[in-house]
């Protein structure tokens, strides 16, 4: 008898879990920048072929996790895995980066907050000009993030990761404040998101010699809900540009904890569709619905 009141205990609770799995929201992070957010972690040069070359190693913190998707290049949700944008910087040479870490480091955090999905949008080697209004990163990266929101998620911060590139020329270190902020303030207004929250990565390296004034350009942004996560004490490669794997690893992390600071304020009804309450895409419903299968066969 009490074996049978056990049991049943135990489905009522498995049952309520499974409803609550099932009714929460698509938490939407954009990924954008360059190289560094794409991940060059364990990426290097093969030595005979000088062909740039990921080493394949996943660490515990990047592993994939049935609460992780992403929007791959074709705009279909996917499970997240690593390399995260290998579709989206396809012509690089892609490795571990900090958007893996990140979502499961405020997954293990906060065990509430529901599926993350991640858009990637970065590409490397590329400079603040090319992500301006009009231009084709810029709107591809509204694009996705557009689509995003309409399958059912809800923009709850972007995590931008540049600037190596503005360190070459002088002119555009002392110009790189300004775009940025137009950046930004455009991308918000075409998101229809005034107050997205932003964690800004601020520079760990460069391609030239004005590391220092563009690091000084995005400590000063000055901008409401803009927060920026220091990368410049993380171990670069042996390129003295790219983070290593642990360094993203940790770097995700970094990104995690400002976050999640920074949520209560954040996380508010302004950004997501009016009838998004009763909405669930069905991409999520199948891959949760699993996930209480898998619950209960393994009990």
């Amino acid at each position: 008898m009490l074996s049978f009141i056990a049991l049943a205990l135990l489905a009522h609770a498995l049952h309520i879990q499974c409803q609550n799995l099932l009714h929460h929201k698509l938490n939407v992070i954009i990924l954008a920048g360059q190289s560094n957010m794409a991940g060059r972690g364990g990426v290097a040069n093969v030595s005979s072929t000088g062909t740039p070359t990921w080493d394949g190693v996943v660490p515990p913190q990047c592993q994939p996790n049935p609460s992780i998707f992403r929007l791959s290049a074709d705009m279909a949700w996917v499970p997240a895995s690593e390399p995260i944008h290998a579709d989206i910087d396809a012509r690089k040479t892609d490795g571990i980066g900090p958007g893996m870490s990140f979502a499961n480091a405020v997954l293990t955090k906060d065990p509430n907050f529901g599926p993350v999905g991640l858009v990637p949008c970065a590409v490397g080697g590329t400079n603040i000009n090319e992500w301006q209004k009009g231009e084709f990163l810029y709107e591809q990266l509204v694009k996705r993030a557009q689509m995003a929101q309409q399958s059912g998620g809800v923009y709850r911060a972007m995590l931008w990761y540049q600037g190596e590139a503005d360190t070459v020329n002088e002119e555009d270190a002392e110009l790189y404040e300004g775009r940025l902020k137009t950046f930004f303030e455009d991308l918000r207004s075409d998101l229809h998101a005034p107050m997205l929250p932003i964690f800004q990565v601020v520079l760990a390296s460069g391609q030239g010699p004005y590391i220092e004034e563009v690091r000084e350009a995005q400590l000063n942004i000055g901008l409401q809900n803009v927060k920026c996560v220091d990368a410049k004490a993380l171990p670069l490669e042996s390129d003295k540009l790219h983070l290593t794997t642990q360094s993203q690893v940790r770097l995700g992390e970094m990104l995690a904890d400002a976050y999640l600071r920074f949520m209560p304020r954040s996380l508010t009804s302004n950004n997501a569709p009016a009838n998004f309450s009763s909405f669930v895409p069905p991409f999520l419903i199948i891959a949760q619905l699993f996930r209480c299968l898998w619950m209960i066969l393994t009990f």
